[in-house]
């Protein structure tokens, strides 16, 4: 629930932020030179971008969230077995014992969306933001019918 408030603040203060540099660049169109107009016009293509890549990353949040719970009903969600250091963070050997057992079990099922959205777990819980980004997405893909590019 934390973690949803969080995001939740953090979209608010980026949608307000978008609309205060709209404004701005609105304003300087208004203003009517050929250099303000040039300006403006630039200035308001960022927030467009903001919101469309707060819009995707929303509902990429969103798809993963319902595959974990109807995965969780399932009874299917992968156990914590990770090993921590005193710190607190994950042992390296640890996620990259846990990464290979999810690996294998990809390549066993590579039509399985549930294999994919363990192995996007096991990335991430070695920290491998960007593959754990991709396997979420095949998952998702999976998921949901989609053609998946091998």
């Amino acid at each position: 629930m934390r973690a949803k408030l969080s995001y939740a603040i953090t979209a608010a203060v980026l949608v307000f932020y978008f609309v205060l540099v709209g404004s701005r660049g609105v304003m300087l169109i208004q203003s009517g030179t050929l250099i303000t107009v040039t300006f403006g016009v630039a200035v308001l293509i960022l927030p467009v971008i903001g919101l469309w890549f707060l819009w995707k990353n929303t509902e990429f949040v969103r798809k993963a969230n319902r595959l974990a719970a109807e995965l969780e009903a399932e009874g299917g969600l992968p156990v914590d077995e990770l090993r921590r250091l005193p710190s607190g963070r994950i042992d390296r050997d640890s996620a990259d014992e846990v990464f290979a057992r999810r690996k294998a079990e990809t390549e066993d099922a590579p039509h399985d969306w549930r294999s994919w959205f363990r192995l996007a777990v096991a990335y991430h819980d070695a920290r491998d933001t960007p593959r754990a980004r991709k396997a979420m997405q095949r998952a998702i893909a999976l998921h949901d019918g989609k053609p998946v590019q091998a």
